[in-house]
């Protein structure tokens, strides 16, 4: 299952914290590494970080959005140092960890890490399905981003050895971009209805998708959805499909 997961690395902004990732993820077993429009290529010091990681580090993928990193994958799961208000809640890492490796038995996963000074932002977080936060010390919770890397595939590499873990979902998980795409047609529908007013937003959307998210839906629930809308969008006189 180790695999099929990416770790993601978002805006880095130096080059050895690149390496140094590469590194920690090899040694636990990952090697699919993906960099979201880094403040600062690899050069020689991320490769001299890496040690004999370069095999990761040459391999890495570099996308110019989150968006991109995250196409074909059935789950994304994002580091955050704190609860975000209108985020799904945060499981710690070791909870977390059976979940990432449970989705990674239907499709491709990732696990999103942010920049070092400023982490995700808010809108990087909304994209990922799950939070994760790594029990730190509460009065010096400050944690290098290659360490954090270790911790997570640490966890990752635990869960994957667990016999005892719990099973994969049985029923196939939907895509993040299908779940994309019924947000956007869950948001057409609330504002053709009138309960959504485009200049009022009121935060409805944010507090809609942190409950879809809460119940990670699979892909028939999200054509059930999606088939309702339709319908409850319809106009006199159209037909149903």
């Amino acid at each position: 299952m180790l695999d099929r997961i990416r770790i993601v690395l978002s805006r880095t902004s130096h080059p050895g914290n690149i390496g140094a990732a590469a590194r920690a993820m090899k040694t636990m077993g990952l090697t699919r590494l993906w960099l979201v429009d880094p403040c600062a290529d690899p050069d020689g010091v991320a490769r001299a970080r890496s040690s004999n990681a370069l095999d990761v580090l040459q391999g890495a993928r570099l996308c110019a959005t989150l968006e991109e990193a995250l196409e074909g994958t059935v789950f994304a799961a994002a580091m955050t140092a704190r609860q975000r208000e209108m985020a799904p809640p945060p499981l710690w890492a070791r909870a977390a960890a059976p979940q990432i490796v449970g989705y990674a038995a239907h499709g491709e996963v990732a696990l999103v890490f942010g920049n070092e000074q400023a982490g995700l932002s808010n809108e990087e977080l909304a994209l990922c399905r799950l939070p994760v936060m790594v029990p730190t010390n509460p009065d010096y919770s400050s944690l290098n981003l290659a360490a954090a890397v270790q911790v997570m595939c640490y966890e990752l590499r635990l869960a994957a050895l667990d016999p005892g873990a719990p099973p994969a979902p049985e029923n196939p998980p939907a895509t993040l971009e299908e779940i994309r795409h019924f947000y956007a047609h869950l948001e057409a529908a609330v504002t053709q209805s009138g309960f959504l007013d485009p200049a009022h937003p009121k935060r409805l959307m944010p507090r809609l998708r942190r409950l879809f998210d809460r119940i990670a839906l699979e892909r028939d629930e999200v054509s059930l959805l999606r088939g309702m809308l339709k319908t409850f969008m319809k106009k006199p006189g159209d037909k149903v499909d």
